[in-house]
Order: C-alpha cells, then structure tokens, then sequence
C-alpha cells in the first residue's frame, strides 16, 4: 500500500515538475471566476458537457467571455484511446441522450452565445457513430436560436461518405476535422485514425458543397519537423481546406506521450506566414491556440 502511495507521490511530483519547466509563454491567467461559473452551472445543470472543461482548454474564459462556447456531444467518453488527448477513453460510452440536442440549445439561448462550436467524441459503437446526433443537435439549436451561427468539429466516420454528408447538408458555418499531427507520427499520435483518411473528410465536404468553409488543425510538439508541417499544410490546402489553427501540445497527465519540443512563438507565426502564403483565408497559429479559438472571428 505505501509502495503505491510513494509511486503516485512521485508520478504528481515528476508532473508538477514537467509544468514548472514549461515556458513563460504557456502560462496565462484563466479568466474570470464569474464567467465560467455561470457557463459552468448551466452546463452542469442539464447533464452536457463542453470540450472547454473536458479538456481544460487554456483559453475557456476568453472564449466564454466572447459569447463562444465548444459543446461536447454524445457524453465525455471516448471509443478511441488518442495518446495526446485529455478526454476519457473506454469501450462502453454512456446510451445518446435523445435529449441532448434540445439542451444544448437552450444553454446556447440562455448563455446568449452567438458563435457555437459542436464537437463530439469518436463514438464508434454507434451505426451512424453519431453523425445523425449532429444533425438534430444543429437543427434543435436554429429552431431556439434563429441566427447563431453553427460549426462542427467532427470524427473522421471511418471516412464514411453518407456519415459527411449527413453533416454538411445541414449547412454549417464551417466544416473542422483536425488533422491533429504530421504523416509520420499520425499512428503513434492518433490511435485508430489514419492521417490519409482525414484528409479525404475534408475533401468529401468540398466535393458535397464547395461553399462550405473547412478548417483543421495541428497540435505540435510530438517530434515533428518544420518541413513536415509546411508538407502537412500543402496536403490539407490540396484537399481545398480553407482555414488552419496550430497549437502547442501540452502532456495533460504522465500516461500522455511526452513533450518532445516547446516551439516558440516565433516560430508559430513563421507557420503562420507560410500558411497565409499558401492561400488559407484564416489562420491561427500561436502555443495556446486550440481548435475553436477565436471561431467566431472567422
């Protein structure tokens, strides 16, 4: 028993240490107390959940404050076992709430938010592994809320192009599936997803409806090179993706892959450069920056 209290005694300290040896640049204040308990009890108290608290997003409270918020769907546990993400894993998710999409939107209506941002978790276990959950879900929040502008931030489907097209006949504001990291690290990084798969998501939402913007992201720090990103851009700017966000990865706990590099800011907005080069209308790149980060912007 005491051999176990000392082994995660020193996992929290090796922790504690990794995050005080993080660059002065990864560190912000998390904004104020007052506005994310009030997204925070109105999420609590109809039973859904965001990707801003399931992932202890840096930037949550900006976010709130800016009437943006990122809504986790079909419950906070995952099918797949991601190496890099802060989300719950296991083979046996929660049963869908059938009413979740009605409490989404009337947390969007009393959150008075103008900008969402619908994600969800890899629900592998389902026929449509969710795909049809968006649908109602963007349906429900225009039926309470005339005027917001939706955005999804989706699964891969196995690549399924009726599972897509589902989705982007209900016309959102912008179509995301994050790429997350470069070719060569996609199977170490990525568990269960393949790097040529997503890029055929973005592709099947141009060839649906080209008038839907597409976005996706990368999240460095695993080991990649500055080559391989700018190749990863030329792959996802030949699929027609319009938008870009790129963001430091930051290890959630020690059974995440480790830090490999801390880039710096600099180096984020040469990315940035090259990108805009390269013709994405909208990029982001800095270490804090996450998927949904300023999305309302767009």
């Amino acid at each position: 028993m005491s051999s176990n209290t000392e082994l995660k005694s020193e996992l929290k300290s090796e922790l504690k240490s990794e995050i005080m040896a993080m660059p002065a640049w990864l560190r912000r204040p998390i904004g104020k107390a007052s506005e994310l308990s009030t997204v925070q009890q109105i999420i609590k108290q109809r039973q859904i959940h965001t990707i801003c608290e399931e992932g202890r997003c840096p930037n949550r409270g900006e976010c709130y404050a800016q009437k943006t918020a990122t809504f986790l769907l079909m419950g906070p546990t995952c099918t797949r076992s991601c190496a890099f993400c802060q989300v719950d894993k296991g083979h046996a998710p929660m049963p869908i709430d059938e009413e979740e999409p009605q409490k989404v939107a009337e947390a969007v209506q009393l959150l008075g938010l103008r900008y969402v941002v619908l994600t969800s978790v890899a629900r592998d276990d389902l026929a449509d592994q969710g795909a049809g959950h968006f649908v109602k879900t963007i349906a429900k929040i225009r039926e309470f809320n005339p005027g917001v502008q939706i955005e999804v931030l989706t699964p891969d489907f196995y690549g399924d192009m009726q599972r897509i097209q589902a989705i982007a006949q209900a016309k959102p504001a912008c179509f995301n599936h994050n790429i997350e990291t470069v070719r060569r690290l996609t199977n170490r990084v990525r568990r269960g997803a393949k790097y040529e798969r997503s890029l055929l998501v973005l592709q099947t939402v141009k060839d649906i409806d080209s008038t839907i913007p597409t976005k996706s992201g990368l999240m460095l720090g695993h080991g990649e090179t500055s080559a391989e990103v700018i190749e990863t851009m030329v792959d996802l700017r030949r699929v027609g993706c319009d938008r870009l966000t790129i963001g430091q990865y930051m290890r959630p706990s020690l059974e995440h892959l480790p830090v490999q590099k801390y880039w710096t800011p600099a180096e984020f907005a040469e990315f940035a450069v090259v990108a805009q080069e390269m013709g994405f209308t909208h990029v982001r790149s800095a270490p804090l920056v996450r998927s949904s980060y300023h999305a309302g912007e767009e």
